[in-house]
């Protein structure tokens, strides 16, 4: 018999119905391990074959970055907003548990982030993203400067209130919003994408995976901070580094609704009409 994961924020109500009412249907195919993600912390055990996840996109990112080097094929139930990444609605759900069950289902990898904080050499923080590293100033209404260094070399520095790195999964979140390229989920590469800058010839770049990028804090008296995912927060300082790598594993999704990259970013965007999602 199959084992599931089962993840869900049990804090959140509209979540806790859902997973209340699929609960006995999934058990009729597998033997179910529930995990509450309001308190998870480090990483999941991932002896089973697949993962659900009740949640929106926020809670795919968490889950993404708790199984660690264990991924295994993860599917979101979308109770969140846009549901980029959770793309099954509640009242798909009990046709789609048939479907996992009986293997009928693809498998999708997509490239996740390694990101290292570094104070003098030494590491204040190392985690995997699936989304993005944000280096960006506090609430004062004034300019940090990063340095950009792609493998090792200056390429610039960026003026204004921060810097996305964002995988291609990332490039629809906040990297969008900021001005940068879509990218095809598919790909392997890094967006870099400037937040409000002040130079105007700063523009996005995009580049291969196989790149290193680091990003230095320039001088400042300024509160700045990393970043990853929008849920991993640490405070920097002048002088520190941060790294960010292809990390070596993937985040495997299931492919539940078959519909192309194309027409979820016509849906979930709204292009000719309104952004859709479930409220």
């Amino acid at each position: 018999m199959k084992t599931f994961l089962v993840f869900a924020d049990r804090t959140r109500r509209s979540v806790c119905d859902a997973l209340e009412e699929a609960l006995p249907h999934i058990r009729r195919h597998a033997r179910v391990e529930v995990i509450d993600l309001s308190t998870l912390h480090g990483e999941a055990a991932a002896a089973a074959n697949l993962a659900i996840v009740f949640g929106g996109d926020g809670s795919i990112l968490r889950v993404a970055r708790a199984l660690g080097r264990n991924q295994i094929p993860t599917v979101g139930v979308n109770i969140g907003k846009l549901g980029f990444l959770a793309e099954i609605s509640p009242r798909q759900l009990h046709e789609a548990i048939d479907a996992l069950a009986q293997g009928r289902f693809d498998v999708a990898k997509r490239m996740m982030i390694r990101c290292e904080a570094l104070r003098d050499g030494n590491a204040l923080t190392e985690s995997l993203g699936l989304n993005d590293a944000v280096v960006s100033r506090g609430a004062f209404s004034r300019l940090i400067s990063i340095g950009l260094f792609i493998d090792g070399e200056h390429v610039t520095d960026y003026n204004g209130d921060g810097l996305i790195v964002s995988t291609p999964v990332g490039s629809t979140a906040h990297s969008l919003a900021a001005g940068g390229s879509i990218l095809e989920a598919n790909l392997e590469a890094f967006a870099v994408t400037p937040i409000c800058p002040h130079t105007l010839s700063n523009r996005p770049l995009v580049m291969p995976s196989t790149r290193t990028i680091e990003l230095l804090i320039k001088p400042t008296d300024l509160p700045v901070a990393l970043t990853i995912d929008g849920q991993v927060y640490i405070e920097l300082k002048t002088g520190d580094r941060v790294i960010v790598r292809k990390a070596d594993v993937e985040f495997r999704i299931i492919q539940a609704a078959r519909h192309s990259y194309y027409e979820t970013l016509r849906e979930k965007l709204g292009w000719g009409g309104t952004v859709h999602g479930e409220r």
